[in-house]
């Protein structure tokens, strides 16, 4: 009767535990989820009907064409501080992992002992047991599996953590390298506006010397000369500082970059984003976060499986001379086996307080993971919705660029009839710089946009 009982609460354990052995599964209803999750950049409200291509598939070499951008972009992936930090946190956790899995090893230990005792003044008796230790703890209820699981996790999640540095690195050294062809071509503008002005300065001044026109529009001309030169200031320390800023991500002292032109480059003409669930596959945050809810769920089976039995095998080896009776010489051989089960039955709470904080601690990691997905989705839609913005803005910046420098050659024709007065001059070349200026960034603008993109959907990896 008694086996009997035993057994039904065997089976009835190893019943309830079932589910212990499970390895993780992505939520039910995810992939539901996130198929409209992309919104459409032509439209207010309608969902993105999705490509098949993914612009997060294509090497970086592909995205960023310029040859000298390139050459900084494999220079800071092979120095970056940030790059070599997250290889080396593959490594430790591929470490670990592979002690994971070590754990289902006996372990064995060389153990020696010596004592020497005396009795009643008598003479020394000196004993000696120089045993191996072998000890196994057989998995029946996943304590071990979970362990190694989580562990597996990990290692994976260190993995998506260094392709997320990976295409951070890449896309802040485009981003620099950009900034820094915008901030050439805005410094360019402005020198070219300072000395056309500076030259309107010195046209007034022979105009007022020949009694065309007054003291006041000569000082107006003079304040808008030195306000284009003070901007021209600015531009230039912001080159700097970039510089400086792309010398760090580089991990080399503040420095120049050679660099080429905005004018030589080529963005693509369209973007695509792929289809929506190519952001749980390709997405490097949205991996981390998904592994970090996998890694809560094997804390959570842990956590059950502590309420089950452990059984441990151990076994002993070796040769002693004492056998707790009496001391022989020379040393015999012993060989010792023992096995021991442990079942929990009050611990002070801890096994359910450990349990229902791993529950909490999963459905906390459930959550984040949601939103993650909702973030990229967020950042594929900002991306398109800017790159299409831009291109359309682009479009209007030069039809207004074209306007307004006509309109300068033409207040300045009739300015030198006398049929416009210097502000007249003045207005229409301070809009045509503005103009200029405000191109220049819109077209920096449109190639954030494809960076912003790249890396939303997962780029970066090859």
């Amino acid at each position: 009767m008694k086996k009997q009982i035993i057994g039904m609460m065997c089976v009835a354990a190893m019943m309830s535990s079932c589910h212990i052995y499970k390895s993780y599964e992505r939520p039910e209803g995810m992939e539901e989820e996130i198929a409209d999750v992309f919104r459409d950049p032509a439209s207010a409200t309608g969902t993105l009907k999705a490509d098949t291509a993914n612009m997060g598939n294509l090497s970086w070499k592909e995205v960023f064409r310029d040859a000298k951008l390139q050459a900084l972009i494999e220079e800071g992936l092979a120095n970056n501080v940030d790059v070599q930090s997250a290889a080396l946190r593959v490594k430790e956790a591929k470490w670990m992992l592979t002690s994971a899995k070590l754990s289902y090893l006996p372990s064995l230990n060389l153990a020696p002992q010596g004592t020497t005792t005396s009795m009643d003044g008598g003479s020394y008796v000196k004993a000696y047991t120089l045993p191996a230790v072998a000890s196994w703890e057989i998995d029946l209820f996943g304590k071990i599996l979970n362990s190694k699981r989580g562990q597996q996790a990990a290692y994976q999640q260190s993995q998506y953590a260094q392709q997320a540095t990976r295409s951070g690195i890449i896309c802040a050294i485009a981003n620099c390298y950009y900034s820094l062809l915008m901030l050439d071509r805005q410094v360019a503008i402005s020198t070219e506006t300072s000395a056309i002005f500076k030259e309107n300065v010195r046209t007034m001044e022979a105009m007022k010397v020949a009694g065309m026109t007054t003291e006041a529009a000569v000082v107006q001309m003079r304040a808008a000369a030195h306000q284009v030169d003070a901007a021209l200031m600015d531009l230039k320390r912001q080159v700097r500082e970039t510089e400086n800023a792309l010398s760090v991500l580089l991990t080399k002292a503040p420095q120049a970059i050679d660099r080429s032109t905005l004018d030589e480059q080529v963005m693509p003409d369209r973007l695509l984003a792929g289809v929506p669930l190519q952001l749980l596959e390709n997405r490097p945050d949205v991996k981390i976060a998904e592994m970090t809810l996998a890694r809560a769920y094997y804390t959570t089976n842990q956590a059950r499986a502590a309420f089950y039995p452990g059984i441990t095998l151990t076994g002993t080896a070796g040769w002693t001379n004492g056998s707790g009776v009496t001391v022989a010489n020379p040393g015999v051989f012993m060989l010792q086996a023992l096995a021991s089960l442990t079942q929990p039955i009050f611990n002070k709470g801890k096994l359910v307080t450990n349990l229902k904080v791993s529950k909490a601690e999963e459905e906390i990691a459930r959550m984040a993971y949601h939103h993650a997905i909702l973030t990229a989705g967020k950042e594929v839609s900002d991306a398109l919705f800017l790159f299409d913005t831009q291109n359309n803005k682009l479009v209007e910046d030069r039809g207004r660029v074209d306007q307004l420098a006509k309109a300068v050659t033409y207040t300045r024709a009739l300015f030198q009839s006398g049929q416009a007065t210097y502000l007249e001059v003045l207005t229409a070349q301070q809009n045509h710089l503005s103009a200029q200026l405000s191109e220049v960034a819109d077209n920096f603008q449109r190639m954030q946009a494809v960076i912003n993109l790249y890396s939303a959907v997962g780029g970066g990896r090859d």
